[in-house]
């Protein structure tokens, strides 16, 4: 067979040209490239990733910037194989970077992040385990060390691959207002969040309420605070919120939590044995603390009833208030059933009066 037809110029790119035997080592080679890139994103290599107890989220970044630069070698290859020389050295146009370093520079990028990650895991659940100090203290001391390796490694990174930071102050004054208007909330709420971690108005753990979000706090990250609720929703929660707008802690400095319980019964009935019924309602749940005890307060003569308040304190129960509002509800109920207090519903009396007139007597 004459290979000469096959090897022959179909067209020409910057002055090099192309056969069709090349076009086919261009189509076998990127093809194989794509198959490569989505055996990398498949379910087998996080599996295997996931095995280094590396986060979720930082796997599948790592996966899909491996897929992509697999595409990359192997278009550069299949280009090459074309017959279009491509040199992995020379700089891409526009910039003074070559391929290889913009794949070395990424590669530094993301073990900055991997290794940042690692200190903050390091240093809570192992270094400062053991130091005595509060556990939410710990977290905050490992974020903030956490967040300034880094700042300062990816300051070290894009200073050795040739992007010194001075030459970015012409672009930063070009583009400073507009950007300066976008980024300000982001920065607004990385400081916050350093904030929140020194100051540590909320900690890992407490039941908080701000801005309408009602549940527990499980995690603080730089810009953002990770609140879960009750119906297990996480709630991502800008930590500018935090400072700029009122917190309820629920478990701040104290967890004991008082709770307030309100009940109306019947007129008529005796109120010192209602008394009785709603502090032993409160004494029947395991949460209630003994001290303070269980206490009642008779509030008001209502409209149809005589209107009491149960108040009980607890330390575990403000993560879960309705379950716990709702135990002792059942438990008054039943009190007040076995004491035969009756729980009236409202009712008015209604009076009619008639009146004669002159003329129907006349």
């Amino acid at each position: 067979m004459n290979f000469a037809l096959f090897e022959r110029p179909l067209f020409y790119v910057g002055g090099h040209y192309v056969s069709f035997l090349g076009l086919i080592a261009f189509a076998g080679l990127f093809t194989l490239g794509l198959l490569i890139a989505a055996a990398l994103q498949s379910e087998l290599v996080r599996r295997f990733f996931a095995r280094f107890k590396l986060d979720t989220n930082f796997i599948a970044v790592v996966t899909t910037i491996l897929s992509i630069s697999v595409v990359v070698f192997f278009t550069v290859h299949a280009v090459n194989a074309a017959g279009v020389p491509l040199l992995w050295t020379t700089p891409v146009p526009g910039i003074t970077l070559s391929l290889i370093q913009i794949f070395l520079l990424i590669a530094l990028l993301i073990a900055v992040f991997w290794f940042s990650s690692r200190t903050k895991r390091f240093l809570f659940n192992r270094f400062l385990v053991r130091s005595g100090l509060d556990r939410s203290l710990q977290y905050a001391i490992a974020q903030i060390i956490s967040n300034l390796v880094l700042v300062f490694g990816i300051f070290i990174v894009l200073d050795n691959a040739g992007i010194h930071l001075g030459a970015l102050a012409v672009f930063a004054g070009a583009v400073g207002v507009g950007v300066g208007f976008g980024l300000q909330n982001i920065a607004s709420n990385f400081i916050s969040g350093l904030v929140i971690l020194a100051e540590r108005p909320i900690t890992i753990g407490d039941r908080v309420e701000v801005a309408g979000v009602i549940g527990q706090v499980q995690q603080i990250r730089a810009r953002s605070t990770v609140i879960v609720t009750n119906d297990n929703i996480s709630m991502i929660v800008p930590n500018s919120k935090f400072i700029d707008s009122p917190v309820t802690n629920w478990t701040y400095g104290d967890p004991r939590v008082r709770f307030r319980i309100p009940i109306g019964v019947a007129y008529g009935s005796d109120v010192k044995e209602v008394a009785d019924a709603l502090v032993a309602a409160g004494k029947s749940s395991p949460h209630v603390l003994e001290d303070p005890a269980p206490s009642v307060f008779l509030k008001e003569f209502g409209e149809s009833s005589i209107n009491f308040e149960l108040v009980v304190w607890s330390s575990e129960m403000s993560h879960r208030p309705s379950r716990f509002k709702s135990d002792l509800n059942f438990a008054i109920e039943e009190k007040l059933r076995e004491a035969g207090i009756e729980i009236p519903f409202p009712q008015r009396d209604l009076h009619i009066r008639t009146s004669v007139s002159k003329t129907d007597l006349s």
